[in-house]
């Protein structure tokens, strides 16, 4: 799969979809917040205790992890996720009667239904940890999650469909979650400086940080921003995937316009009046669409005890043809990687597999 990718593109007039909200808008409204009914949680356990009983393990599939009636509203959750706001919050799981390996079997149901969870990274992890590992975005290799740095505004670095989040633990501070529309930012962008959006249906230079599949580069060019039948996406990943194709040479460096373009897209999606705010509560359950909203996260303190670490598991999940947002040409061999199940485990990591 080459890197070198020629973009045709007609930049919309505003976009003028459910999905371009306003942050203070639905902050108070919460309508994007299920709070899980008495019969919703007895449904899960229900679930779970099926499991345990067969003695099934992680991965399974929704056809294993049956949720009668609870299974309709996930997938509204999907309808909404794909065609309305673009994400959804599942709050009210008793986390204090679960254990770890209780809570991520429950999210790994309730994923498998909204579709198919694909390797997050070259250790194969289809459901991943997300903690503090000590690293470090000096590092060419580390990835945010790895690390307890601030993380500014961005999408998964593989345009999987649908990002998910359990919080399993808090941090002792700080970790505060924010999310924004790509879609409003880029309304925003076109009354503004539509000479800056112009740049970003550009094609930009994306380090893979070590994690590149065999036979491709250790970077790949996509357009940040790209239309299809009538959808635009938006691939605006962590600024450190950009920066550090200059250890690459000059012709993979980031660009000064392109720079300026990141730049005011990370300003505009830090405007109060857009972004809405969030601390992840013990069993929330956050899923977004990868395609249409970004996030981030606030740097964060530990606890001293090793074993009240903040931890979230994560989940990139594939959503089925008929259901998910329709992609430009542009993205489409980066979507192979995601049909083809995500990230190839690399053979140094088999070992080690989690």
């Amino acid at each position: 799969m080459g890197n070198e990718i020629e973009v045709n593109y007609e930049i919309p007039e505003i976009i003028d979809e459910p999905g371009t909200w306003i942050g203070p808008e639905i902050q108070a409204a919460e309508s994007w917040v299920y709070q899980l009914t008495n019969e919703d949680s007895a449904k899960i356990d229900a679930a779970l205790r099926s499991l345990e009983d067969k003695t099934i393990e992680i991965p399974f599939s929704s056809e294993q992890f049956l949720l009668p009636t609870f299974a309709a509203k996930i997938d509204r959750f999907l309808d909404d996720i794909e065609n309305g706001l673009g994400m959804a919050l599942l709050r009210g799981l008793p986390r204090d009667k679960y254990t770890d390996e209780e809570c991520a079997k429950i999210y790994w149901g309730i994923g498998a239904h909204f579709g198919n969870p694909v390797s997050q990274n070259s250790r194969g992890h289809r459901l991943g940890d997300v903690w503090d590992e000590g690293k470090s975005y000096d590092d060419p290799t580390a990835r945010g999650y790895q690390t307890n740095q601030k993380m500014d505004f961005h999408t998964d670095l593989m345009p999987v469909d649908v990002l998910g989040l359990l919080c399993l633990r808090q941090s002792k501070s700080g970790g505060e979650s924010a999310l924004v529309s790509a879609l409003t930012i880029h309304n925003v962008l076109k009354k503004e400086r539509p000479d800056l959006l112009e740049e970003l249906y550009g094609n930009f230079n994306m380090d893979w940080r070590g994690e590149e599949p065999e036979g491709e580069k250790p970077y790949f060019t996509i357009p940040m921003v790209s239309h299809a039948k009538g959808r635009t996406t938006s691939r605006f990943v962590s600024r450190q995937y950009f920066e550090s194709t200059s250890r690459f040479g000059d012709e993979a460096a980031l660009k000064e316009g392109q720079r300026e373009a990141l730049n005011l897209v990370q300003e505009i999606a830090n405007r109060p009046e857009l972004r809405i705010t969030m601390m992840m509560q013990e069993g929330d359950m956050q899923f977004i669409n990868n395609h249409t909203i970004l996030h981030a996260r606030s740097a964060f303190e530990d606890h001293d005890d090793p074993t009240l670490k903040r931890h979230l598991l994560r989940m990139w999940i594939a959503v089925d043809d008929a259901r998910r947002r329709p992609l430009s040409d542009a993205l489409a061999a980066r979507y192979d990687w995601v049909k083809r199940g995500g990230f190839p485990e690399k053979q140094e990591h088999a070992a080690t597999q989690s």
